[in-house]
């Protein structure tokens, strides 16, 4: 009797196994997300109801950073891979397209959010996928990855998914409301924009900014820019009398020293958090927290006399 119990319960537990896998061998319940962004995004809305695991570490490049054979292999077995794409994460697209062939079910955020184009420059006319600069579409962002797990990820508390989702929807209008009052203290002819990259395009259209140029004259960090185009955006900082260049705090500014010393004029250099979270307690570990640093410094850099 005692041998039947034993293999009664051995066939429940393997019955068990089974039913949670999927017929490819996916688990079917955990979340791996590409970008740290995203990440903290898809953990407010997911709380404890499922294993999130984010790709991208803190203070990295997401248009340079690559995974190994290990993440690799859990991209291939996630229940949802949450990416940005439009081309941002350069060095995974292609273990996300090696994923989705394989079975797994994807979400290209950025295509959902009424993505926009770049207007100049060498990447003008290709979609711009830095969309979370803009608190409203990071808001469409939400609503979309929130739906996602709710239709791909077995077993997930949708009751529970929902408030995490409706909780965090009230914390981005209250962000956005903040941001339009601090950016409403710059003078309309100061919001003017130089960056290290063109990664402020969204904010730019829901802020009314002038994006004057970029250092990199590019949507990606991995282009480089040549003396012609330095001279070319010098020339530019000194007609719109611009009072601040912008770059990544997580990149070295030396290209921006150079353009302040080619432009003749006095011009600050000041950091913030573009592309990528911080580590907890460094000034960017949230979504919300980041971009609270970026508008303050923003707003900071174009009010100075």
């Amino acid at each position: 009797m005692r041998t039947v119990i034993r293999v009664l319960a051995a066939m429940a537990v393997l019955l068990s196994a089974l039913t949670a896998c999927t017929s490819d061998g996916r688990d079917g319940t955990g979340i791996v997300v590409t970008t740290n962004i995203l990440g903290d995004l898809t953990r407010a809305i997911v709380g404890d109801a499922t294993e999130v695991t984010v790709l991208m570490a803190p203070n990295a490049d997401p248009h340079a950073f690559a995974i190994s054979a290990q993440q690799a292999a859990q991209l291939e077995r996630a229940g949802l891979i949450v990416h940005n794409g439009l081309g941002l994460e350069e060095g995974v697209a292609r273990n996300v397209e090696a994923a989705e062939r394989a079975g797994v079910p994807t979400l290209s955020v950025a295509d959902r959010v009424d993505p926009i184009s770049y207007v100049s420059d060498e990447s003008a006319g290709r979609p711009d996928p830095h969309f979370w600069t803009d608190p409203k579409r990071v808001r469409r962002a939400v609503e979309v990855i929130s739906a996602g797990i709710t239709d791909h990820v077995d077993g997930i508390d949708t009751g529970k998914v929902r408030a995490n989702t409706d909780r965090y929807l009230t914390e981005l209008d209250q962000l956005d409301q903040w941001m339009t009052e601090q950016f409403a203290t710059i003078p309309a002819e100061r919001r003017k924009l130089v960056t290290n990259h063109h990664v402020f395009g969204y904010l730019a259209q829901r802020f009314g900014f002038q994006v004057v140029g970029a250092v990199i004259p590019s949507g990606t960090t991995l282009a480089s820019p040549s003396a012609s185009d330095l001279s070319a955006l010098a020339g530019a900082i000194r007609a719109a009398g611009v009072g601040a260049i912008f770059v990544d705090s997580s990149q070295p500014d030396r290209l921006a020293k150079v353009l302040v010393e080619q432009a003749g004029v006095r011009v600050q250099v000041i950091g913030l958090h573009t592309e990528s979270l911080t580590e907890p307690g460094a000034g960017a570990g949230t979504y919300l927290e980041m971009m609270r640093a970026n508008t303050a410094a923003i707003v900071r850099g174009l009010t100075a006399p």
